[in-house]
């Protein structure tokens, strides 16, 4: 019986076999290479940094230079501080401006409002710093939280913005046709059904936002500047976990070194806790019907 001109060979077949193995060993290396760094990162900061978590860490000030010990209570409280000062700054607009996009303005201004957001995402966060120096701390000759709050927090509206916005336009229409047939008003429509229907989505793209600027430092250093006790002023310079970090990392002592991982093993357990609340949130939107 004669063979089809249409079917594999033998030999092809196997040719075949040996590029999909290793296409796939190839894809598998990839994504090694993909969760490495994440694993690697998580090994040094608790090979370094565990020995120096303890109960003082958490609940005493740092030490005078050349002192062991202490802790870094002041700046854990501090970047809480700032990240809920960055929340009222950045949330509230970030929103607002999404809602806009979503449900307002014509398509020529959203187009430019979103290249506008896109661009602002990509700004270095230090330069975010040198602006609001030269609005809050210049004028005012002060470091302080306030300035350090709105640093952060001008580096969520875009993503706040963004976010919002997409997870409206997802709404389906009918939610608001069927509000405006029935005579409700259109901004009682999209505040009470477009929003809260949009809600958990929301909140994913704030918790997002928080989990990016949680350990920038390099605008603190242009607003907050630092301190090592505690701040009972909000017009004064604040302690952060990150300034903490740095000011640890770069001293000469080797108790702040192994504080400064400690530190920074602190710093990406918030951050992992946010990212594990996103994940909640978005599994949770996602099984709703």
């Amino acid at each position: 019986m004669a063979t089809s001109p249409f079917l594999p060979t033998e030999s092809y077949a196997r040719w075949r076999k040996m590029k999909s193995a290793a296409v796939t060993a190839v894809l598998v290396v990839c994504a090694i290479a993909v969760i490495a760094p994440l694993f690697l990162v998580i090994y040094f900061l608790l090979a370094n940094g565990s020995s120096s978590i303890d109960w003082n860490f958490f609940t005493q000030l740092p030490k005078p230079t050349g002192e062991l010990g202490g802790g870094m209570a002041n700046a854990i409280v501090g970047t809480l501080t700032l990240l809920a000062m960055a929340a009222i700054v950045g949330v509230p607009i970030g929103v607002l401006g999404g809602i806009y996009l979503a449900e307002y303005g014509s398509d020529r201004a959203n187009d430019w409002l979103r290249f506008a957001a896109d661009v602002l995402n990509g700004v270095p966060s230090i330069v975010w710093g040198m602006v609001v120096y030269l609005m809050l701390v210049v004028p005012f000759k002060t470091f302080s939280a306030y300035a350090g709050g709105v640093a952060l927090g001008l580096m969520m509206v875009p993503l706040v913005m963004r976010t919002t916005e997409e997870v409206l336009v997802l709404v389906p229409q009918s939610y608001r046709e069927a509000a405006l047939a029935l005579g409700v008003a259109r901004w009682k429509v999209i505040m009470v059904i477009v929003v809260r229907t949009a809600l958990k989505g929301i909140a994913t793209g704030v918790i997002v936002a928080l989990a990016r600027i949680a350990g920038e430092t390099a605008p603190l250093l242009f607003t907050a500047l630092g301190n090592s006790f505690w701040n009972h002023n909000l017009k004064e310079p604040i302690a952060a976990l990150p300034l903490q970090i740095f000011a640890y990392a770069i001293s000469p002592y080797d108790d702040w070194h192994r504080q400064a991982w400690a530190g920074a093993l602190v710093l990406m357990v918030l951050i992992l806790a946010l990212n594990v609340t996103v994940r909640i949130l978005s599994r949770d939107r996602n099984q709703s019907p």
